[in-house]
Formats: C-alpha cells, structure tokens, sequence
C-alpha cells in the first residue's frame, strides 16, 4: 500500500488549522484565567455580544456554543492571515520574535479599535492594565505561536528548495 503523499499545499493547510486550534485554545484558556472569578460562560457571552447584543447573557448554552464559535472564527482569520503575511514580515522585520509581538499588537489593535467597536458591543473605557494584560495575552497566545509555526515552516521550505 502506497503512502498518502502529502504536499506543500497540504502541509501548509494542516499546519495553519493546527496553529489556529493551537491560539484559539490558548487565548481562550488566558481569557479563562485572566477572568478566574469569573464564570467562564460570561466571557463567551460576552464574544456573542458583539453580534446578539445584551441578549446574548440571557441565552444559556446556546449563547456559550455561539461565542466559542465566533471565538475560534477569529482566531481562524487572524492565524491564516499572519501566517501568509509571514515572509513579508520576515523580510522587513527579520527577527521571527519581533514579529510575534507585531503579530499581537497588530490583532489588539484590530480587535479593538475596529471590530468591537463595530459589534453590538460598541466602544469600551479604555483602562490601562486591563489594556497591558490583553496585548500581553494576544502576544503570547497569538502572536508568538504563528510566528514560531510560520518561520519554522518557511524555514524548512526554503532548506528543501
């Protein structure tokens, strides 16, 4: 029985879906852990807020399922879109860290100076701890994970040419 070959379309593909269950788990349980004293329900309702509105915190379950949902979309888009972004930000930066920490910013920034803001959920009160912890989180958890996937991926792609 021949092996199942896989190619470089392939191995790109399931390395972004393993980078994205990768960060979407690890942003998730930092949301989890940031907010301890809080039931870990409310931060998925909160996620469906932002399309159900005030709603969404008297939704039980459903409203949990649907902000888990929304939670892993975004980090889907985020992980694919810095993860092709990555020879750019490999050329003009060239330290693969430095590049981690650009990757979450970058989404920190996006999430909430335009999406929230969009969503149901509007503008926040800037606070500046909770600000710190979350780009902090976003870096850890998002940035750093793609950019170590990515640089390895590209790495070894560029050895095997």
């Amino acid at each position: 029985m021949a092996k199942p070959v896989i190619d470089k379309k392939n191995k790109t593909f399931i390395l972004i879906l393993l980078a994205w269950l990768l960060t979407g788990t690890l942003d998730a349980i930092a949301a989890m852990l940031w907010n301890y004293k809080t039931n870990a329900a409310i931060i998925f309702d909160f996620i469906a807020s932002g399309y159900f509105g005030k709603a969404a915190f008297a939704g039980g379950t459903k409203m949990v399922l649907w902000g888990l949902f929304f939670h892993y979309v975004i980090a889907y888009v985020f992980t694919v879109a810095f993860y092709l972004a990555y020879p750019f930000f490999k050329t003009n930066f060239r330290n693969k860290y430095l590049i981690g920490v650009e990757y979450g910013l970058i989404t920190w920034f996006v999430m909430n100076l335009i999406v929230i803001p969009l969503s149901k959920i509007g503008l926040k009160q800037f606070h500046v701890l909770p600000t710190v912890i979350g780009i902090a989180i976003l870096i850890v958890c998002i940035g750093m994970p793609v950019a170590l996937i990515a640089d390895r991926h590209y790495m070894n792609r560029k050895l095997n040419k």
